[in-house]
């Protein structure tokens, strides 16, 4: 059974990677993209650079082993033609010397030709290696280059998407915005001066109306009174002519209508009193509160 606070120990670290991640911003991590890949081609030319180096160095170490394999082969050539002309002087011991001689510069001979045997085996090795460690670097350093302009094609995007975030967030904050409640609105002023204006436009309307309700009247109260008043100067003529006077009009000219005293008017329906005295003009008066019509009465005196 696992260690449950390892396994806790490994969730908090995925769950902290995951949200630096998504936090992260991405210039940043664009950066270290970018960082990585130049480390890693440094890494791969480093490495080359020194799989090249030991082919340089066999290389080295194979010409110095030819030289030496050149230099025992005429020292060893050299002590047998020393010991060839001993034997032929008659010299043994001389001929031995130079014989053991030759025999060592033979046995060191053999042993550098073996070097360099294994020394061409490992040049040969190492020269492919540096071959493909050239073709690692060149592909390393184009990829870089791909890598970089990817990086600045990348940049270049997170810039603006950092800017139209920015754009976005400013509208938004704008839209959050709200008016100042302490200072009024044009709405707000607008539909007060509307108000009142709207108010006095229908207290003139009323007041006009009453205006012209009381002008109305007035000129019906004066109509019925010019009526009135006609009537009276009409039936005044028909009657003029039974008056003993001539003319003039006489209180009740039918005998069998009462007789109304002198200075009596006529009742209008509105209120108004028209009387009419013997060899006098009309006069007019209002009444207050009177309904119905009064009769014309005529006086003499």
């Amino acid at each position: 059974m696992a260690n449950p606070f390892s396994k806790g120990w490994k969730y908090l670290q995925a769950s902290l990677d995951q949200s630096i991640d998504e936090n992260a911003d991405p210039q940043i991590q664009i950066r270290q993209a970018v960082e990585g890949a130049k480390k890693q081609h440094q890494q791969i030319s480093q490495q080359a650079a020194a799989v090249i180096g030991n082919k340089n160095q066999l290389e080295m170490k194979l010409n110095r082993l030819i030289e030496e394999q050149q230099k025992l082969a005429d020292k060893t050539r050299q002590a047998l033609t020393l010991a060839d002309q001993a034997n032929a002087q008659g010299d043994a011991i001389k001929s031995q010397e130079f014989s053991s001689t030759a025999e060592i510069y033979a046995t060191q001979l053999v042993s550098v030709e073996t070097q360099l045997e294994e020394t061409k085996t490992l040049h040969a090795q190492a020269t492919q290696n540096a071959e493909q460690a050239k073709r690692q670097v060149q592909q390393s350093e184009a990829r870089l280059k791909q890598q970089l302009a990817e990086a600045d094609q990348l940049l270049n995007q997170a810039r603006q998407a950092k800017m139209q975030e920015s754009a976005t967030k400013a509208m938004d904050t704008m839209n959050q915005l709200k008016p100042d409640d302490s200072v009024p609105t044009l709405d707000h002023v607008r539909a007060k001066i509307e108000s009142r204006y709207a108010t006095a436009m229908g207290a003139q309307e009323l007041l006009e109306n009453s205006v012209g309700d009381r002008l109305a009247e007035i000129e019906a109260a004066s109509n019925d009174m010019k009526a009135s008043a006609k009537l009276a100067e009409i039936r005044a003529q028909m009657h003029g002519g039974d008056s003993a006077t001539g003319g003039q009009l006489t209180a009740g000219s039918d005998s069998t209508s009462p007789q109304l005293p002198a200075g009596t008017g006529m009742n209008t329906g509105v209120g108004t009193n028209t009387g009419v005295d013997a060899g006098t003009t009309p006069q007019s008066g209002f009444g207050a509160g009177n309904t119905g019509t009064g009769s014309a009465g005529v006086g003499g005196t």
